[in-house]
């Protein structure tokens, strides 16, 4: 299955991080039981947030590219997490999706859906999951996206 992930975020110019830099005093996952808790992603590549300042109207496309690279992210820890052995992922429970906008912003669906269909894409059928999409006016590192998870293992 790796191989497949692989190839669908190759054929999408996206490679999954080889290690994710925690931003504080948390830990990046957590399996307890048959759930991985992923702690919230920022849109941060080679240790640089990628996509920061205020969604609006006129950027949302900029706010679904950084919810994509939140979702990288998120999906670097489940193979650091899962010892890169992505069957064991039974299925994506929930995202929670916080974007940092202005505040008569009302498309924070359409950013998330930079991570939802990025997980979709790659986890097919396991990948389909609930969510909140919440408006913010600031995160860490004012970051424009975060987003943490929730998947069901074996």
């Amino acid at each position: 299955m790796r191989n497949s992930i692989d190839k669908i975020l190759s054929s999408m110019g996206f490679f999954l991080p080889k290690k994710i830099k925690v931003a504080g005093s948390y830990l990046p996952f957590l399996k307890e039981g048959n759930f991985l808790f992923i702690s919230g992603q920022l849109p941060i590549k080679n240790s640089k947030v990628l996509f920061s300042g205020k969604i609006n109207n006129k950027n949302k496309d900029y706010g679904y590219q950084a919810a994509q690279l939140c979702a990288l992210n998120i999906i670097g820890l489940i193979n650091i997490a899962m010892k890169g052995n992505f069957s064991k992922i039974r299925r994506c429970i929930r995202i929670n999706g916080f974007v940092n906008c202005e505040k008569n912003f009302i498309e924070q669906p359409f950013v998330i859906n930079g991570a939802s269909d990025l997980i979709k894409k790659v986890f097919k059928k396991k990948g389909l999951h609930t969510r909140t999409a919440i408006g913010v006016n600031s995160l860490p590192l004012n970051a424009s996206v975060e987003i943490d998870a929730i998947f069901l293992t074996k």
